[in-house]
């Protein structure tokens, strides 16, 4: 009782914790006791005075307590550790009592040091008793600590909004202001509380005749109006909420400084108004919302309120369906660019115009405004018909090339693609008005721009090879040339790219660069194992003369018999690296992959067992035999396995490796998954001397031999990372042993 009277009203954890372990330690009849919580990785330790003296005995218990998983457990004490205990009594068991939170969640253990080494049931009960007040003590100190945190950070909050806020009682005393206000008036922020709201006016004029210079209407929930000073104007914002009582109501204001965004609307304005081409704000239907002066002389009017004023979109278009055609193309591309349309000036002359227009999308995707600029090409019009025969003459070339052929402006926009573009499937509407560098891959595009940027200052860019987008969806390689195409004034002002896929070539190229380095470590295996036999063959010699000795004793010959069946093993696996290198052939017989997998795993067990690493095996019992060597095939899983072990290692949390095997059509699957790191290039994982272990941990073959043993066998390797983020997964696919298979395969095998 007197242990829930003080969990209910101590406000001091470490001091509770320590009358906890005492009030623990008598009632339990122990010698000494403590409480260990756990704040992540971190544990504080909270015991009773007289207890260990050094730092290996306090860490022995701190580990024990986070090992034992049990809600009472007794262990007994090393007499190392006993030892070193200052107790006049000679110990022997240390008790640990899980502390758990409602929602199971580990919160700390309590411990205590006993002469007596069994306890009874009641001594139980009583242990969960006092593991409940712990753990309802720990919990009310984090939700008070929380609670503690989340207030200090509103304050936080408040205090770090640039803005003006200020908070006042129905009484028109100040209640709160934050840091930004105070910092403005030159005081601090407790020194403002209880003062009078009126104290505020020199803020800013609002023409209030309210104690508050920033209350109008006293009746509204919300409102919001803009104030000025000499200097700076306001937008005020005000809220009205109840307050701790009923018969009271707080007021926020909230005054944001909005002088910058006048003045940038001034010179939005101004600078509106100077464009010397058309610009206009427009809705769907045609009405004008704003326009510049430009647009207006353009249009043929005398001010931009009659143009404003007037619904001018019947007498702009002299064919009515022009403008059912232009809304049509906007709202399928929601951007035209170097559109061409033709007007009727207001005396009723036409406008051949060439405009970039852009659609304003309301939050269901409609057209809410149409903004554009335009610009006056009459005069331009004129030379159209000179120069249609130069650009047909220009398009019957462009369009029998077999290169794809693209013409973009200053601003890496598509304004031209030839006929071999579209034939290769891409459509007009992915193309012309859009930027060429989105269909580049990612990781290739800084090399695009860069390339874009020479041509642009006017040299040639030739070959670049990058990787670009098909019109399928697919990643190929192309080989890219850039020119710049330059105006009368000898100023670039575009560029044509021609592009050739030569993605058929750069997949040939790479199988021959990867078939050489497959080779050359084949060579360098092979060497590598026949200087490792050497050493081999000496040590079963000599293990076959131990052995021979009847002086040696029986359990050195259990220890010699491990010693000749591991070095047998070890020499089987040289073999199997001259295997890889083609030394010898691969030996096919039916295997069972279930069997290999257990006298695998058996291989790695104390690693797995003493490192917490969890091993399901998810086999299909009725699994068929494949077709194989057992040696090699337990060389690759072995890679795997060690491979998923050093990534859930790395991982820093409790490892889990899941081994599943099945029969796929004529193949036995089997798939290895880990919840470690992950792979950062699968691309590349299977490549000799390429690995991401540290130097001196990884030679980067492990893998390439496992892909040579595989493809020998006639299956198939593969990896990757798993969706939800955490390790990878292996599958390796062996055929299975049918009467056909071991007929072809004792076939190969007889051949000289």
């Amino acid at each position: 009782m007197a242990l829930a009277v003080e969990a209910a009203q101590s406000r001091h954890l470490p001091g509770f914790l320590e009358q906890f372990a005492l009030r623990s330690t008598r009632m339990l009849d122990a010698i000494w006791g403590g409480v260990a919580v756990y704040r992540g990785r971190e544990t504080e330790l909270h015991a009773i005075s007289g207890g260990p003296t050094t730092e290996a005995t306090t860490d022995w218990l701190i580990s024990r307590a986070r090992a034992s998983q049990n809600d009472v457990e007794a262990l007994p004490i090393p007499k190392e550790i006993a030892a070193t205990l200052p107790f006049a009594e000679e110990p022997g068991v240390v008790v640990f009592v899980r502390i758990a939170a409602s929602d199971n969640e580990r919160l700390g253990t309590l411990f205590l040091i006993r002469n007596r080494k069994s306890l009874s049931a009641d001594q139980k009960r009583l242990l969960h008793a006092l593991a409940s007040h712990a753990a309802l003590s720990l919990e009310n100190f984090r939700r008070f600590s929380q609670l503690e945190r989340s207030k200090r950070q509103w304050v936080e909050d408040i205090d770090a909004i640039s803005d003006y806020i200020v908070v006042h009682d129905r009484a028109w005393n100040i209640v709160r202001t934050n840091r930004s206000l105070a910092s403005h008036l030159g005081v601090s922020p407790v020194a403002l509380v209880g003062e009078a709201m009126s104290s505020l006016r020199q803020i800013a004029q609002t023409g209030s005749d309210l104690p508050c210079p920033f209350c109008r209407d006293t009746r509204r929930p919300k409102e919001e109006y803009v104030a000025a000073s000499a200097e700076r104007i306001f937008l005020v914002s005000t809220s009205r909420t109840p307050g701790l009582s009923d018969d009271d109501t707080r007021t926020i204001h909230v005054l944001m400084d909005i002088t910058d965004r006048r003045e940038a609307e001034r010179r939005y304005r101004e600078l509106f108004d100077s464009i010397q081409e058309g610009l206009f704000f427009a809705t769907p239907d045609g009405r004008f919302l704003d326009v510049n002066d430009a647009m207006v002389r353009m249009l043929g009017y005398a001010s931009r309120e009659e143009l404003l004023r007037a619904d001018v979109s019947p007498h702009l278009y002299p064919v009515p369906e022009a403008r059912e055609k232009f809304m049509r193309t906007l709202s399928e591309r929601g951007v035209l660019r170097n559109y061409e349309e033709t007007l009727r000036r207001k005396d009723g002359t036409l406008l051949h115009t060439l405009q970039n227009i852009t659609a304003v999308r309301d939050s269901r995707g409609h057209i809410a405004q149409v903004r554009g600029l335009m610009l006056d090409v009459t005069e331009q019009k004129t030379f159209q018909s000179q120069l249609q025969r130069e650009r047909d003459f220009n398009q019957k070339i462009l369009n029998t090339t077999q290169s794809m052929i693209l013409v973009l402006d200053t601003a890496g926009l598509i304004s031209y693609a030839n006929r071999r573009c579209y034939e290769a499937g891409y459509q007009e509407g992915e193309l012309i008005g859009h930027r060429l560098v989105d269909w580049v891959e990612a990781s290739h595009r800084e090399d695009f721009d860069a390339a874009l940027e020479t041509t642009a200052n006017g040299h040639q860019v030739e070959n670049l090879e990058l990787r670009v987008r098909r019109s399928d969806g697919s990643m190929g390689h192309f080989s890219i040339s850039l020119s710049p195409m330059r105006d009368e004034q000898n100023a670039v002002n575009s560029v044509v790219v021609v592009m050739t896929d030569i993605t058929d070539a750069a997949l040939l190229q790479a199988k021959l660069a990867h078939s050489e380095k497959m080779a050359t470590i084949g060579r360098l295996v092979s060497g590598v194992a026949h200087e490792v036999n050497n050493p081999l063959a000496a040590i079963l010699g000599f293990t076959d003369l131990l052995l021979e000795n009847p002086e040696v004793s029986m359990s050195a010959r259990e220890d010699l018999q491990i010693i000749l069946q591991e070095t047998q093993r070890t020499k089987d696996i040289v073999q199997d690296l001259l295997s890889f290198a083609r030394q010898r052939p691969v030996q096919r017989e039916p295997v069972q992959l279930n069997g290999v997998l257990r006298q695998t795993i058996k291989l790695r067990s104390y690693d797995f067992a003493s490192h917490g690493v969890e091993v399901v095996e998810d086999f299909e019992e009725t699994l068929t035999a494949a077709l194989g060597d057992s040696q090699q095939l337990q060389q690759v899983f072995l890679n795997i396995l060690n491979n998923a072990y050093d990534a859930v290692q790395e991982a820093g949390q409790r490892g889990r490796i899941r081994i599943h095997t099945r029969r796929q059509a004529e193949m036995i699957e089997v798939a290895i998954s880990d919840n470690g790191t992950g792979i950062i290039d699968p691309q590349r994982i299977f490549d000799p001397f390429y690995t991401t272990k540290q130097v001196g941990k990884g030679t980067g073959l492990g893998l390439s031999i496992c892909y040579g043993i595989v493809r020998a066998h006639g299956g198939e390797i593969q990896c990757w990372n798993n969706e939800a983020g955490a390790g990878s997964t292996f599958v390796v696919r062996i055929p299975v042993a049918t009467e056909a298979a071991l007929a072809a395969a004792t076939t190969k095998e007889a051949r000289p």
